[in-house]
């Protein structure tokens, strides 16, 4: 496993580290308990020491899973969850700072930790991030000893780019992978200049690429993947990255004929990711064992040719962007 520092937490991770998601078991199939502490413990036997949760996940047994397994053991594992999507309806007036504070003192008690490592606002709807009060509350939290470092989690560009000129917002969870490379316009370049943490997620837009889906593949009802292609259920773009399944389908077939060797292109998506400098740390999920082992391997592939990003360019300007470029 490879380290990377993440931005100016100073943290040194994983670069391919852990989402909790769906860590007990698959989207809409109840929570395991066993099968969460398996897949814990598996990471961090590979080198993880960077676990990403949410008081949502679950309805907050994702981080008494996380809770748990960090406090098994010794080493130094960095934990980061999120706060805000609680909040219903899900829009502006809902965020005061005393809900918040509430939010994060609760996801103490779950995780059973004196001080969180980093907390998150979870995707808040825009007119958030011009609410300097709200940015304000976490300076009081970390004063207090609850939080160490404030980040968000954002849906566009346009909102990390907000988001990062709040001196305190030290990390930026985005969502970029082959699908959804707007972040690369110039997003990057200005979280370098202000040394923030780039936290990837949905790598593999909701497996996707992997490759192995099919236009027969059958979701669950209560998987996103089944009911919220549309943004039924939240934004879209959380969804195959937001692109509309069989064109995802097409341009995944394309991609496969760039690696033929490679049954499963979860590791070569991954690596893609990691072939950006500018990415402190990427965060796939696993809702079986075999998924960590897969998603863990990417950091020790070899490098992808300059033809191979090349081609994966030309692929997401032809058959992707038209589709997402411009929402996120």
């Amino acid at each position: 496993m490879n380290y990377r520092t993440l931005g100016k937490t100073g943290f040194e991770v994983s670069e391919v580290s852990l989402g909790t998601w769906q860590v007990g078991g698959t989207w809409g199939s109840g929570f395991d308990h066993d099968l969460a502490q398996d897949i814990l413990k598996q990471s961090f036997d590979a080198g993880v020491n960077f676990i990403d949760t949410a008081d949502v996940y679950e309805a907050g047994e994702s981080e008494k899973a996380v809770g748990k397994f960090v406090n098994s053991v010794s080493d130094r594992i960095y934990v980061a969850t999120k706060c805000g999507r609680q909040i219903n309806p899900h829009v502006n007036e809902g965020y005061t700072p005393e809900a918040l504070r509430g939010y994060v003192e609760d996801s103490l008690k779950r995780l059973n930790l004196e001080t969180i490592d980093l907390i998150q606002l979870h995707c808040p709807p825009t007119e958030v991030y011009y609410r300097p009060e709200i940015f304000g509350e976490f300076e009081r939290l970390k004063a207090e000893g609850k939080i160490l470092n404030l980040g968000v989690s954002v849906e566009k560009v346009e909102e990390a780019l907000k988001a990062i000129e709040y001196e305190n917002v030290t990390t930026v969870q985005i969502i970029y992978n082959m699908f959804r490379q707007r972040p690369d316009d110039l997003f990057y370049e200005r979280a370098k200049e202000k040394n923030v943490g780039v936290i990837v997620r949905v790598p593999l837009a909701s497996g996707l690429l992997t490759g192995k889906y099919s236009l027969d593949t059958q979701f669950e009802e209560g998987d996103h993947r089944h009911g919220n292609r549309n943004g039924e259920w939240f934004d879209k773009g959380e969804t195959f990255a937001g692109v509309p399944y069989e064109v995802g389908l097409n341009a995944v077939e394309k991609i496969k004929k760039l690696f033929p060797e490679k049954e499963n292109l979860a590791q070569v998506a991954i690596k893609w990711i990691l072939m950006n400098d500018n990415v402190s740390v990427v965060i796939p999920g696993a809702s079986k064992s075999y998924q960590v082992d897969s998603n863990m391997a990417a950091s020790a592939l070899p490098e992808l040719s300059e033809e191979q990003m090349s081609a994966i360019k030309e692929i997401y300007e032809e058959d992707i962007k038209p589709h997402v470029h411009h929402l996120w």
